[in-house]
């Protein structure tokens, strides 16, 4: 039995879904206990050229005209074994963690802080046509790594083109820069056959007026091989309505186990655009900082106010630590 899934993509004009078939010390980088997989790397924008060329493609209308699109996908298989799962390790963020505040299924952020500047919005070309995510500016090795999910660096078999993330976006604003993708990054499993399980990615900006990514915005935390149903905030840029992708959108509350992957969920009602946005542990309304733990990776289209995301097991990891040290 198929069971049709709306991923969190967002691409001009037309729609994508997926669809499954049943079958620490604050700074430190960690290293994986099992040896890393080896992470497919795309080539993006290296020369000075290449960048300015890409940065120039986005202009305030451009990013504006990315729309939902959620009916295209093929079948996507999950695989029949469940996630790796390593020693949990967590790099913490730059920032003070603290407790959890009360449930939202879908709401605007006004709380400030350090999620503001970290959390933003990926444009990039999908198959010809305008598209945006969601992602995260992460501490790592690099100062330049941004998680998001899978299926916003590679989909279809080929990597995007014309990748940017951009902190912070407010409605065409782009307050801390427009910053290019060097490389991009997806687990082996979603590169060899887009398996929802590892519905994970990653990019290495370039660095901007000279400075790195993360010396700019500063990093969240991420952490891997974590007990499930712990409580979670995830944020992201849905674009769908009732949202149309001008704000920053938060949810939170207890996770539990996933339908149809071996992910978990949430109740949350954000929409399509929020793909790649981060699920973080320990989040502090007051500071803005979180470890993430999960990404925006897919909805099923007759439980529309769940939201689900990939286990971040020793995959997810290994995925980690390649983007961090490239």
């Amino acid at each position: 039995m198929n069971f049709r899934l709306r991923t969190t993509l967002l691409a001009s004009a037309c729609a994508v879904g997926l669809a499954v078939t049943s079958a620490s010390v604050a700074g430190a980088v960690p290293t994986a206990e099992p040896a890393p997989a080896k992470a497919t790397v795309h080539r993006a924008a290296v020369t000075k050229a290449e960048q300015s060329t890409v940065s120039d493609y986005w202009t305030p209308e451009r990013m504006r005209s990315a729309v939902p699109m959620d009916q295209l996908l093929k079948p996507r298989q999950r695989s029949a074994g469940l996630p790796a799962v390593g020693k949990p390790t967590t790099v913490l963020p730059t920032g003070v963690v603290g407790p959890m505040a009360f449930p939202s299924g879908g709401a605007p952020w006004t709380g400030g802080g350090k999620i503001v500047a970290t959390e933003g919005r990926v444009f990039f070309t999908y198959t010809g046509r305008t598209a945006s995510c969601s992602g995260t500016a992460v501490t790592s090795g690099n100062e330049s790594t941004v998680i998001t999910a899978g299926h916003c660096v590679k989909l279809d078999g080929a990597f995007h083109t014309n990748w940017v993330f951009v902190p912070a976006y407010n409605n065409g604003s782009t307050p801390y820069g427009t910053w290019t993708a060097k490389k991009t990054y997806a687990t082996p499993q979603w590169v060899a056959s887009e398996d929802i399980n590892y519905d994970v990615g990653a990019a290495v900006v370039n660095p901007l007026n000279g400075q790195n990514l993360t010396d700019v915005v500063g990093g969240q935390g991420i952490a891997f091989n974590q007990a499930r149903g712990q409580n979670m905030y995830a944020f992201g840029y849905p674009a769908a309505s009732p949202y149309d992708g001008s704000r920053l959108i938060y949810c939170s509350g207890s996770t539990f186990n996933a339908l149809i992957s071996e992910g978990i969920g949430m109740t949350c009602d954000m929409t399509g655009g929020s793909s790649g946005g981060g699920w973080f542990l320990q989040f502090s309304e007051s500071t803005g900082a979180g470890i993430v733990n999960s990404v925006n990776s897919y909805k099923i289209n007759f439980i529309p106010t769940w939201m689900f995301g990939p286990y971040f097991g020793t995959d997810a990891q290994n995925l980690y630590n390649t983007a961090q040290a490239g």
